[in-house]
């Protein structure tokens, strides 16, 4: 009778052994376990324990036993050994169930543990009636705990597996970076979100489909392209050193965008290749930025060697030995050296000014200023230099004062003015306009000048941009105006922007807080 009890002990151990590996999820496999220990051993209730990766030692599940008592429990550190968190835990348990009224409890605990070393917790098992627990009865749950901590520790390592592979495939998902990884022969197994918006195809019509067909290399400018990489023997097991191949894509609305893709190979541990990473990566802004840098290089040139020449030009007429000038000649030479002198120190200015704005660093000197009386000066002062144009100032009459450095809020006029004097056709209007709001003033300067399209709108503002309309108007610059403009009214705690329908005129409007603390917070001191 008794080896038929023990043959069905063990058949039933078996058959839960074959369920336990069979299940992942550690949910489940730790819900599996309590049920058939209580079960086992004729038990009222079980729970099992296990050391956290912060070195606690909690109670992860239960069966029979009231969410209220187990909030009591709370966690122990795992610092005094397994041992010691064990006896720990069930002699709190034991008190706890008197104290909430189930009488005393009998607990039998058993390590869960693979291998000599490596302790996952322990599953308790509870009587609350019957005979206590005996030797048997510990030797069989000890078979069923080995058994158990094989299945925990296997779902374990699965739930770390899974979320690490939803740790990457997110990393790879929002990766800045266009990335395909393919399988070894080139068809596309994952495209993430980034090359999919860069190239303006859907991720799932791209998967399954060959690299080549997907990913168009139109213009190579230089590196290999993977076929001819693979052609010259690529790729060698054991190399870390990518790929990489610069050129123009093609995207599917049929525009072309520049990149450069770096191929890296995935080898099994045989050294048969897995996968091919191909990382994607962008280099539209530098190719702007090498373009706005050669404009910048050439409209500097420019603008430099204009005055240049005419104060070389001029004063050596002066210093010539063969002629005799007159006095109003000799005046009016020396007037167009000293307004070509003042150009090239505005030039140098500004771009002292743009090396400050990109690294935060102006110097202002805010006072409490009149936005009413510098606006008219400054218009007079342009009216004057600028005869064909007519600059009207409508100001509201209630402006209040503002925190301000006058010197730069005169050169953000000045800046505004001139770029409305040099788009704006002769005998057009240019009109300056103020209201206040409760916590700002915004001036305002309008212009009937060829309009500024709404996809420039935003890059007017930027470092060295010239839009369309300027360049195709011959019309001089540096492309540091603006830059500064905006770098100075932020720096007062302001904001600029502009509206425009692209086709006639534009408004530039610019804000100045009315509250001097916003001011003073916004004021750098210069090296």
């Amino acid at each position: 009778m008794l080896t038929d009890y023990r043959v069905r002990q063990r058949d039933y151990l078996l058959q839960i052994s074959r369920a336990l590996t069979s299940r992942l999820n550690l949910t489940e496999v730790l819900n599996m376990i309590l049920q058939q220990a209580t079960d086992l051993l004729n038990g009222s209730a079980a729970l099992i324990a296990l050391v956290e990766a912060d070195g606690t030692y909690r109670v992860r599940q239960s069966y029979g036993i009231s969410e209220v008592l187990l909030e009591r429990l709370g966690t122990l550190k795992f610092g005094g050994g397994l041992k010691q968190a064990i006896r720990e835990l069930e002699s709190r348990l034991v008190r706890l169930a008197s104290e909430f009224g189930l009488g005393t409890w009998q607990v039998i605990a058993m390590p869960l543990q693979v291998g000599e070393d490596e302790f996952l917790g322990a599953i308790y098992v509870f009587r609350a009636r019957g005979i206590p627990f005996g030797v048997s009865d510990r030797q069989l749950l000890q078979s069923f705990a080995d058994q158990a901590a094989i299945a925990v520790n296997n779902a374990r390592l699965y739930e770390q597996l899974a979320h690490e592979k939803r740790r990457l495939d997110a990393i790879l998902e929002f990766s800045a970076d266009g990335v395909a990884i393919l399988d070894a022969a080139h068809r596309i197994l994952t495209f993430n979100r980034t090359l999919s918006r860069l190239l303006k195809i859907p991720a799932e019509r791209a998967l399954g489909q060959r690299f080549e067909d997907v990913v168009k290399l139109v213009q190579k400018r230089s590196g290999m392209t993977l076929e001819e990489a693979e052609a010259g023997g690529w790729p060698i097991v054991g190399a870390t050193r990518p790929v990489r191949v610069e050129g123009d894509l093609r995207c599917s609305d049929g525009s072309t965008v520049s990149v450069e893709i770096a191929f890296v190979p995935l080898f099994s541990r045989e050294g048969r290749l897995i996968n091919i990473i191909a990382d994607v990566y962008d280099l539209t802004r530098f190719r702007i930025a090498e373009e706005i840098k050669a404009t910048f290089i050439s409209a500097i040139s420019h603008e430099l060697k204009t005055p240049v020449t005419l104060i070389k030009g001029y004063a050596s007429t002066l210093l010539r030995q063969d002629a005799q000038w007159d006095e109003e000649v000799v005046r009016e030479s020396l007037r167009v050296i000293e307004e070509e002198a003042d150009h090239l120190h505005e030039l140098i200015e500004n771009l002292l000014d743009a090396s400050r704005a990109q690294t935060g660093r102006f110097r202002l000197s805010p006072v409490e200023l009149d936005l009413n009386e510098l606006v008219h000066k400054v218009a007079r002062k342009f009216q004057a230099q600028a005869p064909t144009h007519r600059i009207q100032v409508a100001l509201a009459e209630d402006l209040p004062l503002v925190f301000a450095d006058e010197a730069r809020i005169t050169q953000v006029l000045g800046n505004l003015l001139s770029n409305a004097i040099k788009y704006s056709p002769p005998s057009s209007e240019i009109r300056i306009t103020g209201q206040a709001t409760p916590t700002e003033v915004i001036l305002s300067i309008s212009d009937q000048g060829p309009g500024i399209p709404p996809e420039e709108q935003e890059r007017i503002f930027d470092r060295f941009y010239r839009g369309e309309n300027a360049l195709r108007g011959g019309k001089p610059g540096t492309g540091l105006g603006l830059y500064l403009t905006r770098a100075l009214v932020e720096a007062h705690g302001g904001r600029i922007w502009v509206e425009s329908d692209g086709k006639s005129g534009s408004t530039f409007h610019f804000s100045l807080p009315r509250s001097s603390a916003l001011v003073t917070s916004a004021t750098k001191q210069a090296p």
